[in-house]
């Protein structure tokens, strides 16, 4: 009896591991998504789009997958919660400009008008009038 509960507790053991493993998969992707969107937006490096957002998450007391989450919501709707738009500007302004990377844009927040959009990827579109030189 106590071989069979012992591999009962193990079984549950492991699923609690796995859903853990899955639902960090899940956050890492999307934090590593909004590391992108910082790097495209504002020219910071990976380090320092890590940093920023750390530094949100640490100063908002929001967890960072979260702030993660703002920064993906920004850029596809404009609009980021008041007190994580304060405390990103904060963070990518602290970043500074540098030579290769040039003075910040505002960013804008639910509270703020008007909303801005981050630029939109440039497009190539496939089988146009392009010709093949």
């Amino acid at each position: 009896m106590t071989d069979q509960k012992d591999l009962l507790d193990k079984i549950a053991a492991l699923q609690r591991e796995v859903d853990q493993l899955r639902h960090a998969l899940v956050s890492h992707a999307v934090v590593d998504q909004a590391i992108g969107v910082l790097r495209a937006v504002h020219g910071l490096g990976g380090q320092e789009s890590w940093d920023v957002l750390q530094q949100v998450s640490q100063h908002t007391n929001v967890k960072l997958r979260e702030v993660a989450a703002d920064v993906l919501r920004w850029a596809d709707s404009g609009r980021l919660p008041g007190r994580t738009g304060r405390a990103l500007r904060k963070a990518v302004a602290a970043a500074g400009p540098t030579p290769s990377r040039p003075a910040l844009t505002p960013w804008h927040h639910a509270a703020e008008e008007p909303q801005a959009r981050p630029p939109a990827p440039e497009r190539t579109r496939v089988g146009t009038d392009a010709q093949p030189g």
